[in-house]
């Protein structure tokens, strides 16, 4: 365990260096959103049938797809991001401080990723115009897709204010040793602060976290997403009441998994063993874990409901879905690692950052893939098959898998920028590691006289 003390030459630490490794890995970024963007230009000017989506019936296709997965599963990793640092602030989480900015700019870049898969999916960019903002007052009440856009974009705009805030109190400290060229962005960001603000700013975000904590079963992945599939009574794999919890429970897997991900990049680039302590890392597991039980739990209770004495045409798409290898594969990884987190729990010293990053990466294939089954399957057996001597198929494109390897390279391209702008662990998280808080430094005392497991 490190001993090393943070300081604000720590948090600084990714303004001021730009490594090798920084411009190839914003290279291999870059191509990759590139790659995408190529693609999707053939596919404007080709029409959506290169992706096979425009395919149904006699066609025995799907146009839901990987597009639709993806949106949910991206939309869900940002939900996940912005509840995790709503409840740091909340409920007083400061074990997870350093933490907590890295999962609002999670939820920023997977609401960038997931709105992008919006404009992507609907064929052609000018009907997020013709479409939703010239009609909105006649299309938000019975649209899908209105209802999208208007979630995202709510939230969209929350995050962002939410991270402003706090942002304001750490620019304003760290003024003197931020690169002079991005005067004009920190002027923007700290436009009229004063110091009197921040008792206001401070209760502000606090209610901001609560909004976002009591809005997330509404509004969030426990709310309108699926409430968009669990609503039609004609698609009997996504009707139900299990959706929201399930899609909350999946949306929460993914984010943890996510921030571990992302906090052990900058960990490891920029030395912060101290900051982002194994400690955190093993909290972190924990959670994931927890969600992991409920996501496990929710996903029986969907089967066996739609396999005992079912409705036939639930019961065909239940089979469908249960008996297909992504399923399998996808609730494999995700149990899997459940029982690695509970192991580890039982005997910590199986714990290293190493199976930690491998956890989360076997738990973001998994809800990607059983988001991926849950459309797809979900789609080819309607209530009433029109055309049931033609089973559908469906796997995905060349340009839809090019779209999630571009949404990847642009969720971390964000992440690069953003981290060589403001930074991304909050001053505040390097205060409470110093004890520089009053009530930190009984914290620290307790924490001190707590054995220590060696991973």
């Amino acid at each position: 365990m490190s001993t090393k003390t943070p300081s604000e030459a720590d948090i600084l630490r990714p303004i001021d260096n730009f490594s090798k490794k920084f411009f190839i890995l914003f290279g291999v970024c870059a191509l990759a959103l590139g790659a995408f963007l190529v693609a999707w230009v053939y596919q404007l000017y080709v029409g959506m049938s290169v992706t096979g989506l425009s395919d149904w019936g006699t066609g025995g296709g799907a146009t839901w797809g990987l597009y639709i997965g993806a949106f949910i599963w991206w939309v869900g990793i940002a939900h996940g991001g912005i509840i995790l640092s709503a409840a740091v602030r909340l409920l007083g989480m400061d074990r997870y401080m350093p933490v907590a900015r890295l999962a609002e700019l999670l939820t920023i870049a997977g609401l960038s990723a997931a709105g992008f898969y919006i404009m992507v999916h609907m064929g052609r960019p000018d009907r997020m115009v013709t479409s939703i903002l010239g009609h909105y007052h006649i299309t938000v009440n019975n649209s899908p897709l209105v209802w999208d856009v208007t979630v995202i974009t709510a939230y969209f705009v929350l995050t962002a204010t939410y991270l402003a805030l706090t942002l304001r109190y750490d620019i304003t400290r760290l003024r003197d040793d931020l690169p002079g060229y991005l005067s004009p962005v920190y002027n923007v960001l700290t436009l009229g602060y004063t110091e009197d603000e921040d008792e206001v700013v401070e209760r502000m975000v606090w209610w901001l976290a609560l909004a976002i904590i009591i809005m997330a079963p509404l509004l969030l992945h426990g709310g309108v997403i699926p409430w968009l599939f669990a609503v039609l009574p004609g698609m009997p794999a996504w009707f139900g009441a299990v959706q929201g919890p399930q899609f909350l429970t999946i949306a929460l897997t993914s984010a943890i998994s996510g921030v571990i991900i992302v906090a052990y990049a900058f960990r490891r680039a920029y030395d912060w063993d101290h900051i982002m302590t194994d400690d955190v890392f093993r909290g972190l597991l924990l959670w994931l874990g927890f969600f992991c039980l409920l996501f496990v739990w929710l996903q029986l209770q969907q089967n066996v409901t739609g396999l005992f004495a079912a409705p036939v045409s639930t019961e065909v798409a239940q089979e469908a879905t249960i008996g297909h290898w992504m399923y399998l594969g996808s609730m494999a990884l995700v149990f899997g690692t459940l029982i690695f987190i509970f192991a580890q729990a039982i005997r910590p010293s199986l714990f290293t950052k190493a199976r930690a990053i491998v956890a989360s990466v076997a738990v973001l294939m998994g809800t990607l893939g059983e988001k991926m089954i849950f459309v797809v399957e979900g789609f080819l057996h309607p209530e009433f098959e029109i055309y049931a001597n033609t089973p559908g198929e469906y796997f995905p494109s060349a340009i839809e898998w090019l779209s999630l390897v571009g949404t990847i390279g642009m969720v971390t391209l964000i992440f690069l920028v953003v981290s060589k702008v403001v930074p991304v662990v909050e001053l505040h998280a390097v205060e409470h590691l110093r004890g520089d808080h009053g009530h930190g430094h009984e914290e620290a005392d307790e924490a001190a006289t707590e054995p220590e497991v060696k991973a």
